[in-house]
């Protein structure tokens, strides 16, 4: 059961959704399809989805490797503020969402600017660098326990100035927990020690409340 400040984090922020973005029925198909596909409910908030679409229009992305499709909620609000010409390869390790997240995205109308890549993610990453593709923006939102070798395959696939995110970096303040056994909370805090620790990398963190509960996001930009 929600307690009374959760209860006022998800009010605000329906507020917030409701003055300052417009109905976006390609969003709710999303919402809706995933119910219907049994797919987890870890979709980004509508505010947290917007703003991801305004960080990737103030930087002109055109280049966007996103780590964790699910439904392809977020895929689709980057895709909305992706540079003309540019282009979002995303990575998903389960063939059902993967599926659910193409007929999103093609409801969208993104299936042009979109590629899913299906597979483990370790796995497929090489095979990018193989292709000698680089990358300008990252959105890391996958299995916790390797975001330290999500980082590492980042800053190997990013050009001068990337921009670097992650989701999901508070857990409601376990991450603060260094004797935690929780495998998703030692993955954190053992990509937090590699952001503070690799000079290619200037980042900082903000925690975030709202519909999605209590967490944040990391955001890091590679040195030129």
């Amino acid at each position: 059961m929600k307690t009374m400040e959760e209860k006022k984090w998800h009010v605000v922020d329906s507020y917030l959704a409701q003055q300052l973005h417009q109905e976006d029925l390609a969003l709710d198909y999303v919402l809706e399809n995933n119910r219907k596909n049994n797919l987890p409910p870890f979709d980004v908030s509508r505010t947290q989805g917007e703003f991801l679409r305004l960080l990737v229009q103030m930087t002109n992305a055109k280049r966007i490797l996103e780590i964790g499709t699910l439904g392809g909620y977020s895929t689709i609000c980057m895709a909305k503020g992706l540079s003309k010409g540019g282009k979002i390869i995303t990575l998903e390790a389960s063939p059902a969402h993967a599926s659910c997240a193409n007929d999103n995205i093609t409801n969208a109308g993104f299936d042009q600017c979109v590629s899913i890549q299906l597979g483990m993610a370790l796995e497929t990453l090489p095979l990018l660098q193989q292709q000698n593709e680089l990358f300008d923006f990252f959105f890391i939102d996958a299995d916790k326990p390797n975001n330290p070798y999500y980082l590492e395959w980042a800053l190997k696939l990013a050009e001068p100035g990337s921009v670097i995110i992650a989701d999901n970096v508070v857990r409601n303040g376990e991450v603060i927990d260094r004797h935690s056994t929780d495998p998703r909370i030692q993955g954190i805090r053992t990509f937090m020690d590699m952001l503070s620790q690799d000079e290619r990398i200037d980042s900082t963190a903000i925690q975030t409340v709202g519909e999605k509960g209590y967490d944040g996001f990391v955001i890091g930009r590679v040195k030129g």
